[in-house]
C-alpha cells in the first residue's frame, strides 16, 4: 500500500461497516484532506467546496489529468434551484431526470445569483473559470451519505490519469494518490465505467460536451417536455385528453402526432386506479375517431411517482382527481392542475351510452383548444 494513502477495501464498504467508512470520510473532508469515492461512473477526488486549500490541491490534481472540469457534487436534485436560480424549463427538466446519475449539467447562465456567491473567492474562480458552472448529483450511496454529514456540496474531480477515467482502483492508481488523497473508499469497479456525459445548458438549449456514460440520444430523450393526462381507469378521459393532445400539439408544431418525440413532446396518461395494459373503452374509442384519434392501441397504466417526476405539465381531470394526486404524491414536481381552465370537472362517461362519450370528448376538445398553446419546451 503506497505510504500517506489510507485504503478502505471492498469489504469495509460492502460487508464491513460502511457506517465507520461514512464518518471517517465526513471527518477527512471537513479537516481539509481529500477522499478518493466510488461513484456510478468512475472513481473521483473529492474536497469541501468550503476548503479552499482542498480545492487548490484538488486543481492541481486535475491539471495533470486533462480536461474534466472540477464539478460541484450536490446532495440531491432539489438543491439544483439554489445553484441555479435563473435555471430555464429545460434546466429544470434535465435536473429531474437525470439526477443522481452519470450526467454533468454545466449551466452557463441562470447561476450567477445562486448560492455559488457564499462559496470562498478561490474555490469560486476554481469551479466557475469560463462563464459556467458545473452540477452533478452522483448516485453512488458513499458519497450521497458522506454529503449529509457535511455542511456544504464537493468538489469532484475525476481520479483518473491522462484522461483516462478510473474505473477500478490498482496499485498504480494508488501510487498516483500517495501525498495527495488522505483517504480511498474502494468499492471494486464501477457501475458504467466510464466518465459521465457533459451537457452544456444555456437557457432552452443544450449540447452535449462530452459523450460518456449516457449518450446524445438519450439526452435527447430526456430533454423532451412531457404532458401527462390524469383520470381514474386510464380508459376514456385521460386516453380521449392525450390522443386529442398529441393531434392539436402536432399541428401547432407542424408535424405529425407520431414525429412529437422528435421535436421534443412526449403526451403520456395514467389512472390513479389504473390497472397495467387495459385498452380504451369502445365508446372512447368511437368518440376519438371522430376526431382523427385513434385509441386502439392505447394501453392504460397506473399514475407512478416515476412518471409525475417525469412530467413538465399534469391535467388532472376533476379537482378530485387533481387533489388526490396531491395527497398520495406530494413529491409530484410540478403543480397538478385541472384539464378545464375554467376549473370544471370532465365527467366520468363510463356506464353511458356513446352520446355520453362524444358529449365528453367535445368537452375535452374544448379544453384543450385553451391548453396546448400554453405548452411550451
Amino acid at each position: 500500500m503506497p505510504k500517506g494513502v489510507e485504503h478502505t477495501d471492498r469489504r469495509a464498504w460492502q460487508s464491513g461497516d460502511p457506517r465507520a467508512v461514512i464518518h471517517q470520510a465526513g471527518r477527512t473532508l471537513l479537516t481539509g484532506g481529500l477522499v478518493v469515492f466510488p461513484t456510478e461512473t468512475a472513481y473521483g477526488v473529492a474536497a469541501s467546496a468550503l476548503a479552499p486549500a482542498a480545492v487548490e490541491r484538488l486543481a492541481r490534481w486535475r491539471g495533470s489529468a486533462g480536461d474534466p472540469p472540477l464539478v460541484l457534487a450536490l446532495r440531491s436534485p432539489a438543491e439544483g434551484p439554489d445553484w441555479v436560480p435563473g435555471m430555464s424549463r429545460l434546466g429544470r427538466r434535465l435536473t429531474r431526470r437525470c439526477w443522481p446519475g452519470p450526467v454533468t449539467l454545466i449551466f452557463t447562465d441562470g447561476w450567477t445569483e445562486g448560492v455559488v456567491s457564499r462559496l470562498p473567492e478561490a474555490v469560486r474562480q476554481l469551479v466557475c473559470p469560463n462563464g459556467g458552472l458545473g452540477l452533478r448529483v452522483p448516485a453512488h450511496e458513499a458519497i450521497r451519505q458522506t454529503m449529509r454529514l457535511l455542511p456544504g456540496p464537493l468538489v469532484l474531480a475525476d481520479a483518473g490519469r491522462n484522461g483516462t477515467p478510473a474505473a477500478a482502483l490498482d496499485e498504480d492508481l494508488l501510487g498516483a494518490l500517495a501525498g495527495q488523497a488522505e483517504l480511498v473508499i474502494d468499492d471494486g469497479p464501477s457501475r458504467y465505467g466510464q466518465p459521465a456525459s457533459v451537457v452544456r445548458v444555456t437557457g432552452e438549449s443544450w449540447e452535449v460536451l462530452h459523450e460518456g456514460a449516457v449518450p446524445a440520444a438519450t439526452i435527447a430523450r430526456l430533454s423532451a417536455c412531457v404532458v401527462l393526462f390524469v383520470c381514474t381507469g386510464n380508459t376514456c378521459r385521460s386516453p380521449l385528453a392525450e390522443g386529442l393532445c398529441k393531434k392539436l400539439l402536432a399541428e401547432q408544431v407542424g408535424c405529425t402526432p407520431a414525429e412529437l418525440p422528435e421535436r421534443g413532446f412526449v403526451v403520456l396518461s395514467a389512472g390513479l386506479s389504473a390497472m397495467m395494459g387495459g385498452g380504451a373503452a369502445s365508446e372512447a374509442v368511437e368518440a376519438a375517431q371522430k376526431w382523427g384519434v385513434d385509441l386502439q392501441q392505447h394501453l392504460s397504466q397506473p399514475l407512478s411517482q416515476a412518471l409525475l417526476t417525469q412530467a413538465d405539465y399534469v391535467f388532472a381531470m376533476t379537482e378530485s382527481h387533481r387533489r388526490a394526486v396531491a395527497a398520495r404524491f406530494p413529491r409530484a414536481g410540478v403543480p397538478v392542475e385541472l384539464l378545464s381552465p375554467h376549473g370544471q370537472d370532465i365527467a366520468d362517461p363510463i356506464g353511458g351510452d356513446q352520446a355520453v362519450y362524444d358529449q365528453c370528448m367535445e368537452q375535452i376538445v374544448a379544453c384543450l383548444r385553451e391548453r396546448v398553446p400554453a405548452i411550451q419546451r
